[in-house]
């Protein structure tokens, strides 16, 4: 019998291609919300020390345009925090966008592969069953070749 080819071997390539490099695009965003986060945690942490030395100096006295300075410094740092959020909701939107993507073409694949799974058990059963057909036809033969020999 001859040998398992599989009619859609190159489509259930192309789809691990893909499937593949949506991992890839998945992983790099992935990435960049990682770094996004840490960069809004570094603008947190400039705002929390920037108002721990405001509330410090305050203690001790200051000038008002010291005060004016660390005020304008904190708006400053709220309007960075406010940017980078928004920078960080627009990559994590991109992320489950992409991460959907992965899904549906991860599912595309499995179907492709299971329906190869089912031909080829088809494949091999039919095998088996040509296997047992020539054992039989042997074993037939030789009866008759030895009732006739006798």
């Amino acid at each position: 019998m001859k040998k398992f080819k599989f009619a859609l071997d190159s489509v259930l390539a192309y789809k691990q291609q893909v499937l593949d490099a949506l991992k890839g695009e998945h992983a790099a965003i992935l990435a960049q919300v990682r770094e996004q986060e840490d960069v809004l945690e570094a603008v947190w942490q400039d705002y929390r020390d920037c108002n721990e030395e405001y509330r410090q100096r305050k203690a001790e006295g200051l000038t008002i345009m010291d005060a004016m300075f660390y005020q304008n410094g904190l708006r400053v740092l709220e309007a960075d925090i406010q940017r980078e959020t928004e920078k960080l909701e627009e990559l994590k939107r991109q992320e489950e966008a992409k991460r959907q993507e992965v899904v549906d073409a991860k599912i595309d694949t499995s179907s492709i592969e299971k329906l190869k799974d089912k031909k080829l058990e088809l494949y091999n059963k039919a095998v088996q069953k040509s296997e047992e057909n020539l054992i039989d036809e042997f074993v037939s033969s030789a009866r008759a070749r030895a009732s006739i020999g006798a």
